[in-house]
């Protein structure tokens, strides 16, 4: 299997788009999410979402397509005018913090589809063709939150798919025994690099014995557009889901995925100790 090089001096095509999978119940957080979307929670004063979105505003995207289910139209209120609260604080010093939720809906177009069963990443990430097309695009998964002092993650990751034009995902290490949340991925480090692997296997939360390595993938992936072919072809897998990675796995027989150790810091605000802590970091700041 051969690292994936690039084969010609023409540029790559551009990521013009992020898809955000936001169908979930967040179960962990109820009985704050009955009501409330999961990536609505806010961190201080902005939701997880908006973070992510500031995100692939960072590195350039500014066509955001996002996957709904039931019970999830406050995202989409949230990257609206809302005339009727904008005139009752317009000219007060109150104004001011709607500066940044202005910016983004002045600069980015949304658009939206649902998910109607909930049948994992995979199948999210599948809902999401009919807003994506034949183009290769980024992927972030609000409840990771990450943040960094200089470029972004999802930026830090189109300068590795510039180079390799495959689909590339984010990678950490986590303790063994946490192996059994993650998709972990078995890999070698590409000669002339200390951050970029070339991925031969990858398994969907191994138990720690059975797990390949303990470096995990996170909420971050750059997508080439073959992968919505390999899902509507790949079955359930673990927990009777469609599981990205299982078609990831796909792409990596064929040398076709790079794992990249981004810079900067991750929290899981999926659970309820990595949100705290997240509050905690960003209050810090």
């Amino acid at each position: 299997m051969e690292t994936p090089k690039q084969t010609s001096t023409k540029e790559a095509p551009p990521i013009s788009k992020c898809l955000f999978p936001a169908a979930g119940y967040g179960t962990r957080f109820l009985p704050a999410t009955k009501a409330t979307p999961k990536e609505m929670l806010p961190i201080l004063t902005k939701p997880l979402i908006q973070y992510g979105v500031e995100e692939a505003m960072g590195s350039g995207i500014h066509t955001m397509a996002i996957v709904t289910g039931r019970g999830k139209r406050a995202i989409e209120d949230h990257f609206d005018i809302s005339y009727e609260l904008e005139h009752q604080i317009w000219g007060t010093p109150k104004e001011k913090q709607l500066a940044d939720i202005r910016h983004i809906i002045d600069c980015c177009t949304f658009s939206y589809t649902r998910q109607k069963e909930m049948k994992g990443l995979g199948h999210a990430i599948l809902t999401g063709e009919t807003l994506i097309g034949n183009e290769p695009f980024a992927v972030i998964l609000a409840d990771d939150l990450c943040t960094h002092d200089g470029n972004g993650v999802i930026k830090q990751m189109i300068e590795v798919y510039r180079e390799y034009r495959c689909s590339i995902v984010a990678i950490e290490e986590v303790p063994k025994e946490q192996t059994g949340k993650y998709g972990i991925v078995k890999c070698e480090l590409i000669a002339g690099h200390d951050d970029i692997y070339r991925v031969s296997d990858m398994v969907e939360k191994p138990d720690p014995q059975d797990a390949p390595s303990n470096l995990a993938i996170i909420g971050r992936y750059i997508l080439t557009p073959d992968i919505f072919e390999i899902l509507k072809n790949t079955k359930p897998g673990k927990g009777g889901e469609i599981q990205i990675t299982d078609a990831l796995l796909a792409q990596a027989k064929k040398g076709n995925v790079i794992a990249y150790r981004f810079k900067g810091k991750r929290f899981d605000c999926g659970s309820i100790d990595g949100f705290v802590e997240a509050t905690n970091y960003f209050y810090q700041k």
